[in-house]
């Protein structure tokens, strides 16, 4: 596109601009102040800045700042793209960065540091440009793209002034930006991208011919040519609820100086650091590091997933939320990271704050804003399991105070009944994409219900905490039923016996009865998800162990172990890695294009770390210590990814053997786990495997005197000598009989004053062969007009 002509004070044509994509998520720093005066955060890749959040955490502001240079003619060299790039922290553990971008054609040499103000809403750059040619003198822009309140679009940029300083603005909404520099800006330009932007006309003509005074309501970029004169300057971007707001803040950043915001920082993050517990792993204090600054200031105890849009340079203002929201999950695995590092702070507030965003009914959202509101709406049982859990950790490590669980209780109370009331099946597993029985979210739910009967004696129910136990109890003899098959094609394959798999979706049929039977993964297209269900294999059984259910040594547990070595590990240069399960799709490409709604899975770091645990369990500390180097060679400048590449190198995208993909980097979830096996490897045992799981289960080998029948979960056998608990959710009279209506018997259903009504069954003759039983609804007045059958078993 060629303008001509513009008069001095202009609109910039082109309007609204090429669409918007948000920034590449393999990030290589995070930054933030620790300083409750500044709500600004930071990320960097490919040598730039990246997304900068403000004013909470779940707020992306801008897609990329960086640096374009010219000789004026021929030479057009974009700093992200052209130069090669090493990236340190200043400090060891400290998020305060030094990047030095190499040209590629040596001509120039950029060196930042880069760090936030703890003062003010500030991002402060103190940049040394460096010409290689003396006789070559060169041009140096700075270009700024605003994605104001998580939106590309609706961007108005324009240049002013703040008290005679000139700078370059944008706002969306209720929030605004503004760039300052130390050096003299001898142009500056608002534009429209891909049409009347900074990048494009200096592509065009090597200099900046158009001065465009605004751009409204589009996908606006903002350039600056900065006076070379002084090599050495500082660029301050700030924000504000106003343009004026994040005009003072960038001056009197400016005017403080780099290097008083820069040591208050440091300081502020060592004074935090000295008060963890620590250890001398690689990447131990970085890890911290990033649990901490994922964690919203205006909304305490509050942790992100990952302040990254995964795949963000293919992703628009529909995918706005990204990784940038909380997971329950998520937020209890996080607590589990400052567990380790005993900062009990830190647990404090996420307890609360898993409290204060608990749903009227007990459970939590699949994922949320900060402020609570729902961002997807799936039901993922484990995601209300974990939180209670954490609720008993928190009190028994003197977290939660008695004032404080009195206030509590009645909302671990409701949590509990929902998992009583839904569990174990869940809509979603932990990969929220399956609905069915799955070894890691019953393990979750049973543990849960453990720690819940623990609560519930805490605060003066008893009679609660027997159901809880006993409903647990029933659970964890059921799941071999539910998730362990025998003697299929794999299992001869392998040479087991059986093995657990990842999802059972039918309520009805036993895992041993499935058969032929297939179900459609996601993330596929064309019938490429078909698989067979009892050959669909998943590394969460290892929950079974690391909940304290199952011994390590269990031989099913160790068929499966050998299944999944078979089907899922992948030996990198760095170490083991293991995908989620067979026939993933939530990936890369074959060819390292961008996931867009398929793809292929690829290993994930954390599960490195959660086999490492398990090794922990077993005993083979040394497997563990092995993992967790393979752990600290997967991360990016101390940074742990989502997923890694898993086959041979692809240097134009960015992908190679052991290394990030495209997906979410940082992912919190990943340092946590990383922290607790540092851990765990010092303690030589697993840091958060439930005392009371491993005391009932391991050692007490306790057995269920129950099996449970629900309308939506009905068994269809019994062993001879347990009793039958049918559970429904209204009171009713059942009509039962254990010899074929030869004779009848007749018992009243008893509320647990939770919305659960149970009757205890158990067969008067020791020769029966069934139950049989009917309902008569109290409330209604009816009869059930069916009669319901379950056979006893001598085993």
């Amino acid at each position: 596109m060629t303008i001509k002509n513009i008069p001095q004070e202009s609109a910039a044509p082109g309007a609204p601009g090429m669409e918007s994509k948000w920034s590449s998520s393999t990030k290589s720093g995070i930054g933030k102040a620790l300083n409750a005066s500044s709500n600004v955060t930071l990320t960097i890749s490919h040598g730039i800045l990246n997304e900068a959040y403000y004013p909470q955490e779940d707020i992306a502001c801008m897609r990329d700042m960086g640096f374009i240079i010219t000789d004026g003619h021929e030479f057009f060299s974009e700093e992200k793209r052209d130069t090669r790039q090493t990236i340190s922290t200043i400090e060891n553990g400290i998020p305060a960065y030094k990047i030095i971008n190499y040209d590629t054609f040596d001509k120039y040499q950029i060196t930042k540091e880069i760090v936030v103000d703890p003062f003010r809403n500030s991002i402060l750059q103190h940049v040394t440009f460096e010409q290689k040619d003396k006789n070559l003198p060169l041009k140096l822009f700075a270009l700024l793209a605003p994605h104001l309140n998580n939106e590309g679009a609706n961007n108005t940029a324009w240049l002013g002034e703040y008290k005679g300083v000139p700078m370059l603005f944008a706002r969306n909404g209720d929030i605004a930006l503004a760039m300052a520099c130390s050096a003299k800006l001898l142009k500056r330009s608002a534009g429209y991208v891909g049409t009347s932007d900074g990048w494009t006309d200096i592509r065009q003509h090597g200099i900046m011919r158009w001065e465009f005074d605004h751009a409204k309501d589009g996908n606006v970029a903002l350039t600056g040519e900065i006076d070379l004169s002084d090599q050495d300057f500082v660029l301050a971007l700030s924000f504000g609820r106003t343009h004026l707001e994040a005009a003072n803040h960038a001056r009197a950043s400016l005017l403080d100086g780099f290097e008083t915001a820069k040591k208050r920082y440091i300081e502020e993050w060592k004074n935090w650091q000295e008060s963890l517990y620590k250890l001398p792993a690689q990447n131990f204090m970085i890890s911290a590091a990033m649990l901490r600054m994922h964690e919203a200031k205006n909304f305490p105890g509050g942790i992100i997933a990952s302040l990254s849009i995964p795949w963000g340079e293919t992703k628009g203002d529909a995918d706005k939320s990204g990784y940038h929201v909380v997971w329950p999950r998520d937020l209890v695995e996080s607590a589990g990271g400052f567990h380790a590092l005993k900062t009990k702070a830190d647990v404090s507030r996420i307890v609360n704050y898993l409290m204060s965003t608990q749903n009227s009914d007990g459970s939590w959202p699949q994922n949320m804003w900060l402020h609570g509101e729902p961002n997807w709406n799936g039901l993922q049982m484990d995601q209300i399991a974990l939180p209670v859990l954490e609720m008993l950790k928190g009190y028994l490590r003197n977290t939660i105070g008695e004032h404080r669980m009195a206030r509590y209780w009645p909302l671990a109370k409701k949590a509990i009944t929902f998992l009583l009331v839904n569990g174990p099946f869940t809509q979603q597993d932990r990969w929220e994409e399956e609905s069915g029985f799955s070894p890691f979210t019953i393990a979750a739910e049973i543990a849960a219900l453990l720690a819940g009967a623990k609560l519930a004696e805490i605060n003066g129910e008893n009679d609660f905490a027997i159901y809880c136990r006993e409903t647990a109890d029933c659970w964890n003899e059921t799941i071999e039923l539910r998730t362990y098959v025998t003697n299929t094609p794999l299992a001869r394959e392998i040479g087991v016996e059986g093995y657990y798999i990842r999802i059972n979706p039918f309520t009805d049929v036993p895992a041993s009865e499935l058969g032929e039977r297939t179900m459609e993964l996601k993330n596929h297209h064309y019938g490429k998800g078909t698989v067979k269900i009892n050959e669909l294999i998943s590394v969460d059984t290892l929950a079974l162990v690391r909940f304290g259910l199952r011994d390590p040594n269990d031989p099913k547990i160790l068929n499966t172990i050998k299944v999944i070595d078979a089907q899922l590990k992948v030996n990198t240069p760095h170490g083991p890695c293991w995908y989620r399960y067979n026939n993933d799709g939530y990936g890369e490409h074959e060819n390292g294009d961008p996931y867009d709604g398929t793809g292929i899975g690829r290993p994930w770091p954390l599960l490195s770390g959660e086999r490492g645990h398990y090794e922990i369990a077993a005993g083979n500390i040394e497997y563990a210590n092995t993992l967790l180097q393979a752990m600290d060679g997967f991360a990016n400048n101390g940074l742990l990814p989502e997923q890694i590449w898993d086959t041979h190198d692809i240097p134009e995208k960015g992908l190679y053997f052991g290394e990030h993909t495209g997906s979410a980097m940082p992912l919190t979830w990943a340092h946590a786990e990383y922290i607790k096996l540092c851990v765990s490897i010092q303690d030589k045992k697993v840091f958060d495997m439930p005392d009371q799981t491993q005391e009932r289960y391991l050692l007490q080998r306790k057995e269920s005197e129950f099996q449970i029948w629900r309308f939506d979960n009905g068994i269809k056998i019994i062993p001879k000598g347990k009793t039958l608990r049918i559970e429904t959710f209204a009171p009713c009279t059942i009509h039962w009989t254990d010899n074929d209506w030869k004779t009848k018997a007749i018992k009243e259903s008893k509320s647990l004053n939770i919305g659960v009504f149970v009757t205890d069954i158990k067969p008067e003759n020791k020769a029966s062969s069934s139950l049989q039983f009917t309902f008569y609804w109290k409330e209604t007045a009816k009869w059930e007009g069916k009669n319901y059958l379950v056979n006893i078993t001598n085993s």
